[in-house]
């Protein structure tokens, strides 16, 4: 009997894994620089959401860069600015989940520049700004072609690549999408986001080596498990070890993720996948009941609902 529902489990698991790596907040990413494209540390990013009262800020750290979570879906007007250098505001609309598109803004103090250079910095606000809505439209061609033409302006512009790289992604053309996160990482190679797209585009490759270790430096840049915080970058990573059949390595990284943020559920779900594939039926019973507490109406709480009185025998055994 016992071996049936082991078996039965292990199914389970894979009708219920499927990699899904949503999260259950919304987690907006972005980066504030000045004219001559160097960070803007105290800058301040105003979230104001449109058609209701709704306003969040928050501040940049000293390298020009600051996230916001938790933000309802929708679409909103977010502004940079900072006294004695300038302000900027970008249109974004915010979805659940970690894969919202960067926001990237570059301020300028008007008294300190000529018009040609207003003129030159205007012009690449507007591609900027057109690239960035071609992407949120699904254009990514368009999107490509836009930014290329800031690039051709600002040929050190490491979210341009970034952000080549994710259209390339969606368009399915890796070797491209590969191409733009290495030149996005050779010019900013401390960028978490660009690591992050090569160990995703490298994960749907099932080069899960590489995927690993790509996880690991956006989980070190991002200040992940091994530098003590980022339950993103801790729960991405523990998908590639996941989908590379490493469970008890994926295993630390969900149990990192949940530690690092309690209100993950997708963590406590994948971590109770985990513990089905090693036979730990009492821990996946409480991570799948940390799921349904986290996230009671979650996408897979009818699931989750469904298997847990055959996990919960599976303990009395």
């Amino acid at each position: 009997m016992r071996t049936q529902l082991f078996r039965g489990a292990v199914a389970l698991a894979a009708v219920l894994f499927l990699a899904s790596s949503a999260l259950a907040q919304s987690v907006v990413r972005g980066k504030v620089n000045d004219a001559q494209g160097k960070p803007v540390e105290g800058a301040t990013v105003v979230f104001e959401a449109e058609g209701v009262n709704r306003r969040v800020q928050t501040k940049t750290d000293k390298s020009g860069e600051f996230l916001q979570v938790g933000l309802q879906s929708g679409a909103y007007k977010v502004t940079a600015s900072k006294d004695g250098v300038g302000s900027q505001t970008l249109p974004s609309t915010v979805r659940q989940g970690p894969n919202n598109q960067p926001l990237n803004f570059a301020i300028t103090a008007s008294s300190a520049m000529s018009a040609a250079d207003k003129q030159a910095a205007q012009a690449v606000q507007v591609a900027a700004g057109a690239a960035m809505e071609a992407m949120k439209a699904g254009q990514h061609d368009d999107a490509i072609a836009k930014f290329n033409e800031v690039i051709a302006t600002v040929p050190n512009c490491a979210d341009c690549y970034y952000n080549i790289g994710v259209a390339q992604t969606q368009k399915q053309r890796p070797a491209e999408a590969e191409a733009a996160f290495k030149k996005a990482i050779e010019l900013k190679p401390d960028s978490a986001e660009a690591y992050t797209g090569l160990a995703n585009l490298y994960n749907a490759q099932k080069k899960f080596d590489l995927a690993a270790e790509a996880s690991a430096k956006a989980s070190q840049f991002s200040g992940g498990a091994a530098g003590g915080g980022s339950a993103e970058a801790s729960f991405n990573q523990g998908v590639i070890l996941f989908n590379a059949g490493k469970f008890a390595e994926a295993k630390t990284q969900f149990e990192a993720a949940v530690k690092a943020d309690p209100n993950m559920s997708m963590a406590h779900y994948q971590l109770g996948m985990t513990n089905l594939n090693t036979g730990d039926f009492a821990g996946a019973v409480t991570a799948l009941e940390a799921y349904l507490k986290v996230d009671p109406d979650g996408p897979k709480a009818a699931e989750v609902k469904a298997a847990l009185p055959a996990v919960q025998g599976m303990v009395k055994k």
